[in-house]
């Protein structure tokens, strides 16, 4: 599809004055994303006869990890959209399920990070016109469309919105490719939504049918769009943009080139690096037919008899030399990781985010640090994410009502929960809250809920046993049947000199109610382990030598 056809023929049709120069820039990012961009992984080499040999650069093809992390991070299998009404729900699950919306939306942030701009269009399957005003049924389906910038020709722009747009798609119906251009125009009556197809012939657009099934055009009456832009939440710094983001590696496409020339010389130096061995000519027969045989690829053993000048004046031998180059593998990989680390911090990753240290240990403090930077522009771009699904969902919500008939709520609270947990080190949060349950600044339950991912009443029934000690003063637990052996000072003790810590109030009277209800037979040995460990924050290994030692 020739994008800058399609642009020319808007203009004249409508008489618009669109730019073109734009998509330019996008090619190239998607060049760079795809791991080859003509003018700079091609080049020619002269070798020693003076020929010349085309080759092309070795290529790491880190434009596309960049890329794929992003879409990772901002949206992954643990995102969830929540709307608050269950029939409101259900339906736009349904319409998620029928276009695979979670897989694919996923590959649209990678794709909208790479070009700078991405699309939803909503489309519809079995359509009827009445009037100007598209009706559905029982049959209509809803489909998403997902469309990258070399697909997004933006036709006005107000507040820095996209609100009038043209999407244009490619074809193959019969075998034949054609080119799909659909206008979404917001009037005083609201938007109108119109299609044409095209087949395209030496870079100009010839206006054909459309498919049977398919309406020229409708007007929605609303001025909700059937469409959703997402770009990357970063200011665009380049001329003649029309209202189209801007690629998060449009400013790294130096640190593109940097990472690949050190990928590519790591490579030749190993290609290049092999094992040189010189061989007088003494040491080669030639057979009848002139084919020339060195000692080791004969399969007889070989006496070929020498004179005096078999070693030269050193005493070295003069018949056979080794030569065998460095392989710079450690500078190579130094050169490697330095261009990595520009790369990391100028997509918005930190330094630290591609790092070739296996085995390395990394403490909590030191992952939070590197992760900082990385945290900062992942919140930034779960803004600009949220508000497109949820301007998709609306847009979802108002079809299912106005034209497949469905009771639904058009303006239904929506929720976009993000996993976080990639760039956010659960293991140091969850100690600190280990800390604060044993300070009794929060309830057991809480903690349980956080690291297992279940709710406070789930957590309750995992520790039916202990929960309620939480939520009154544990002394009114605490029975005299049963209770153990060891006196409050004992148990102090005995703690300070298992776990190497002393407790507060709080904490020596929760202790003594738990191992009281463990002594009366309430609690398991395991359940009195568990709990202890939470509640004053130590292992289960120190918990359990405790409830021995109260015995």
């Amino acid at each position: 599809m020739n994008i800058n056809a399609v642009v020319d023929y808007l203009n004249k049709a409508n008489g618009y004055d669109v730019p073109t120069s734009y998509y330019t820039y996008i090619q190239e990012w998607e060049d760079w994303w795809k791991g080859y961009y003509k003018p700079f992984h091609d080049f020619t080499e002269t070798g020693y006869s003076g020929k010349t040999k085309k080759r092309q650069i070795y290529s790491l093809k880190m434009a596309k990890k960049v890329c794929e992390d992003w879409a990772s991070i901002l949206l992954n299998e643990k995102t969830e959209i929540v709307v608050d009404k269950n029939k409101n729900n259900d339906f736009v699950d349904s319409v998620f399920e029928l276009n695979n919306f979670w897989q694919a939306a996923n590959e649209l942030i990678e794709k909208t990070f790479y070009s700078g701009t991405g699309a939803f269009v909503l489309r519809f399957e079995n359509l009827k016109l009445v009037g100007e005003k598209a009706i559905g049924d029982k049959n209509t389906e809803i489909r998403i469309e997902f469309l990258n910038a070399l697909n997004i020709i933006p036709l006005s722009i107000r507040y820095g919105n996209i609100v009038d747009v043209a999407f244009v798609s490619d074809v193959m119906l019969g075998g034949k490719n054609y080119v799909y251009v659909e206008t979404h125009i917001l009037t005083e009556n609201g938007y109108e939504v119109t299609n044409r197809y095209f087949k395209e012939d030496a870079g100009t657009l010839d206006p054909i049918p459309l498919p049977e099934g398919m309406i020229e055009g409708f007007s929605t009456q609303s001025d909700i769009p059937l469409f959703s832009i997402m770009k990357p939440n970063i200011v665009n710094a380049i001329d003649g943009a029309n209202g189209l983001g801007m690629s998060v590696f449009a400013n790294s496409i130096d640190n593109l080139q940097g990472v690949d020339l050190c990928y590519n010389n790591f490579n030749r130096d190993f290609k290049l690096g092999g094992k040189k061995v010189f061989i007088n000519d003494s040491l080669v027969t030639t057979t009848d037919s002139g084919e020339k045989i060195t000692p080791d690829d004969t399969a007889q053993q070989l006496f070929i008899q020498f004179g005096d000048d078999f070693l030269d004046k050193n005493g070295s031998n003069k018949l056979i030399q080794e030569f065998n180059p460095s392989l710079r593998v450690q500078e190579n990989i130094d050169g490697l990781q330095a261009q990595l680390d520009y790369l990391s911090f100028k997509c918005g990753f930190g330094t630290k985010h591609y790092q070739f240290n296996a085995g390395a240990i990394i403490t909590a403090t030191q992952y939070v640090g590197d992760k900082q930077e990385l945290m900062q522009n992942a919140s930034k771009n779960y803004i600009v994410v949220e508000r497109s699904l949820k301007t998709l969902v609306r847009s979802i919500m108002w079809a299912g009502k106005n034209i497949c008939g469905i009771a639904l709520d058009e303006e239904p609270e929506i929720k976009v929960i993000f996993d976080d947990s990639y760039i956010v080190d659960k293991e140091s949060e969850l100690l600190a809250m280990q800390q604060d349950v044993a300070s009794g600044l929060i309830k057991p339950e809480i903690y349980i809920a956080k690291k297992y991912g279940v709710t406070e009443e789930e957590a309750l029934k995992m520790m039916p046993a202990a929960s309620s000690l939480f939520e009154t003063n544990p002394l009114d637990a605490v029975s005299t049947e049963g209770a153990p052996k060891a006196s409050t000072s004992e148990v102090v003790d005995t703690v300070e000199d298992v776990a190497g810590k002393s407790l507060n109030g709080a904490q020596t009277q929760s202790l003594i109610a738990i191992l009281s209800q463990y002594a009366a037979g309430e609690l398991t040995i395991g359940q009195a382990i568990n709990v202890i460990s939470v509640a004053i924050g130590i292992s289960k290994e120190e918990a359990k030598k405790i409830i021995e030692g109260a015995e």
